[in-house]
């Protein structure tokens, strides 16, 4: 793969509008669903895949105008929300009232597998959500029967094999395949209630990160470190995050002032770069990508990077790498 294909520009986003199966439920219908890394959990094959490399995570995004509402649901693998623009509402619950947190630009949220949730734009414009969930294959969407409901009034059904048949378009469920089965109030009591206050537990608010300065990427000029999501690393120098359960990879921000540069290193796993704010110029190997706000990078692995602040304004990166504990970066 060329380096320019591992560069997904927020601009050239290729959305689905009808992924799930609450693509139709008044509220919902407004929403588009990204599959930037991985095949992701849609329900629709026909949704686009940019980068499908294995990476042991999924990065996907969801933009939503002002009112518009993700149905509830839970996952089989842990699931972070990166919130890039705007004012969301999480809410948990099968019923989306068992609490509720409002959550603002760069913050983060980790999800564990045994909480339903859900969450709407509750701000004034449209806004974009980035997210992390993890293992190569996340598994399917696990909904609330309301949803089930809402779908079989608006024409659409779940199948077992986790495909969508649209009867409005004259689509029959196959004769081989079966609907999938409502959730049950067993699966439902699998999962936690969790309160709003509960809810801040699994929050890191971007007011309150605690930047590092002495981290392996921390030590130089201009350059700050925050570990978000996983356990203590000490080959990193870089304490367990408020998230600091195991997630099967690590999220990190990372801050650079005007003219900061992280010199050449190199990294024993994939790691993908979201530019939150700012621009950056990352040199893999000797070719230079530039990225701008909203954009998304995956380096190759054992490939020799470096990383220069090009902006105006403080550059802000939000950094996945698989595994708990990745190893150290190696400076050449």
């Amino acid at each position: 793969m060329k380096l320019a294909d591992r560069l997904i520009r927020y601009d050239d986003l290729k959305p689905c509008t009808n992924a799930f199966i609450d693509t139709r439920s008044p509220g919902s219908d407004k929403k588009e669903n990204f599959t930037l890394i991985g095949p992701g959990v849609a329900e629709n094959p026909d949704q686009h895949i940019h980068i499908s490399i294995p990476h042991g995570f999924n990065i996907g995004g969801a933009r939503q105008p002002a009112g518009c509402l993700n149905s509830q649901h839970s996952h089989l693998t842990e699931e972070v929300f990166v919130i890039h623009s705007g004012t969301w509402a999480f809410m948990s619950g099968v019923n989306g009232d068992d609490g509720k947190i409002i959550l603002t630009e760069g913050d983060i949220i980790s999800i564990p597998t045994d909480i339903f949730r859900g969450f709407e734009n509750v701000g004034n414009d449209t806004a974009y959500l980035y997210a992390v969930l993890g293992s190569d294959d996340p598994g399917r969407v696990l909904w609330a029967p309301q949803v089930f409901d809402l779908a079989k009034k608006y024409g659409l059904v779940l199948l077992e094999d986790g495909s969508l048949v649209d009867t409005t378009l004259g689509e029959e469920v196959p004769a081989d395949k079966k609907p999938m089965p409502v959730t049950s109030n067993a699966q439902i009591q699998e999962h936690r209630i969790v309160g709003s206050e509960a809810m801040e537990s699994i929050v890191q608010r971007r007011d309150t990160f605690e930047w590092a300065k002495n981290s392996c990427l921390a030590q130089f000029d201009g350059v700050e470190e925050v570990p978000l999501a996983g356990p203590e690393n000490r080959v990193e120098d870089l304490p367990a995050s408020k998230l600091n359960w195991n997630h099967g990879f690590v999220i990190r921000g990372l801050k650079l002032q005007a003219k900061a540069a992280i010199p050449a290193h190199i990294r024993f796993e994939e790691e993908v770069v979201f530019v939150h704010q700012g621009q950056v110029d990352i040199t893999v190997d000797g070719e230079t990508l530039s990225l701008g706000k909203g954009d998304t990078f995956t380096t190759p692995i054992g490939s020799t990077r470096t990383f220069a602040q090009t902006g105006n304004v403080e550059c802000i990166l939000y950094v996945t790498r698989r595994n708990n504990q990745p190893s150290a970066p190696k400076f050449v």
